[in-house]
């Protein structure tokens, strides 16, 4: 491992993600429950521009109000970072830099927007880091900047040596031109190795103690695969796929859709004595995302809570999700990569 990259010297710049100090006043689970929050709290006039979607947790998404200011509404905003997902297209890497939930390595999940800094696991030792694809200039939160006025966010010399290593011609942006490679291409080669089983078992001690290492990709095919399963997996991750709309599950009983006794049995997980999500995979629910089981954690975050329609689309779409998850992985492991 000697030999391999480290994130941190991939990535030019970094930082861990927003502390707000105050979750249950400055996270809403939609933009009228942060507004009541919010007015019933400060006596100011609520801006609509000020609000922010923000990844909370692995595949849930919610509001904040976001000024950028440290010490203001939250404790520690990290803008200098943050302000690269606050109104415009970017993606990020959130890692730990270290992990002691479990004894695998399953502590990377990918970003599009703003982060919350227990987004990938809420132990203090685990606390999550953001690595921007791109840095913009001049970046105004009240404006969308054009892909014109960013850079990647990556050590040129790495990408030159990249790039000597696969043959191919590096581009800033992505484009339809047949010897090229871009920062997405990196970011998301890097991201399949990261969701590589035998990756993470061979250099688990190592993963306990510090960012992950990444090795140069072996030739331009190994490169090229790696680059497809990562890409598919970042859609996946971010809920873009087209594979989320074809369900796995049902849920077949009306009722009043409240979250009160949460159970996995015989493949059903219930919500209540009545219904339930069926035919939900064991390796779906079972499965680790840094510190949280995303399938177990969503609903329990909501406990007490009833599902509208939406919600319940969306749950479903986190069982594909998952599923879908554990098998670019086993395709991963097929990739002689280290």
């Amino acid at each position: 491992m000697n030999k391999y990259l480290s994130v941190k010297e991939i990535f030019v710049f970094k930082n861990i993600g927003v502390a707000t100090a105050n979750d249950k006043l400055l996270i809403g689970d939609s933009i009228n429950n942060l507004k009541a929050k919010i007015e019933n709290h400060y006596n100011i006039e609520f801006s609509n521009s000020k609000v922010k979607n923000i990844f909370y947790r692995p595949f849930d998404t919610r509001w904040t109000f976001y000024t950028g200011k440290s010490k203001g509404f939250h404790c520690y905003p990290r803008d200098e970072v943050m302000k690269n997902f606050s109104c415009i297209d970017n993606y990020g890497l959130a890692l730990c830099k270290q992990f002691k939930t479990g004894n695998t390595y399953q502590h990377t999940f990918i970003t599009n927007k703003i982060m919350e800094s227990c987004f990938v696991s809420n132990k203090t030792s685990e606390i999550t880091s953001i690595f921007p694809l791109y840095v913009y200039q001049d970046v105004n939160q009240n404006t969308l900047i054009s892909d014109h006025n960013r850079k990647p966010n990556l050590e040129s010399s790495i990408v030159s040596k990249i790039s000597e290593v696969i043959g191919l011609t590096f581009t800033d942006e992505k484009e339809r031109i047949k010897g090229t490679f871009s920062p997405i291409d990196i970011l998301d080669d890097i991201y399949a190795v990261l969701y590589s089983g035998k990756y993470r078992e061979n250099y688990k001690e190592f993963l306990k103690i510090d960012f992950p290492k990444i090795p140069y990709p072996k030739n331009t095919k190994t490169f090229i695969e790696l680059a497809k399963l990562g890409s598919s997996l970042r859609e996946i991750h971010l809920m873009e796929s087209p594979l989320l709309d074809t369900y796995i599950t049902k849920y077949p009983i009306v009722g009043d859709n409240l979250i009160e006794k949460i159970e996995y049995k015989d493949g059903n997980i219930y919500i209540n004595e009545e219904q339930y999500f069926a035919n939900v995979p064991e390796v779906a629910w079972n499965f680790y995302i840094g510190g949280y089981q995303p399938a177990q954690k969503w609903l329990k975050d909501r406990k007490g809570d009833v599902l509208t329609f939406e919600d319940v689309v969306h749950y479903q779409k986190i069982i594909v999700a998952l599923n879908e998850t554990n098998k670019v992985m086993l395709n991963i492991d097929k990739i002689d990569l280290i």
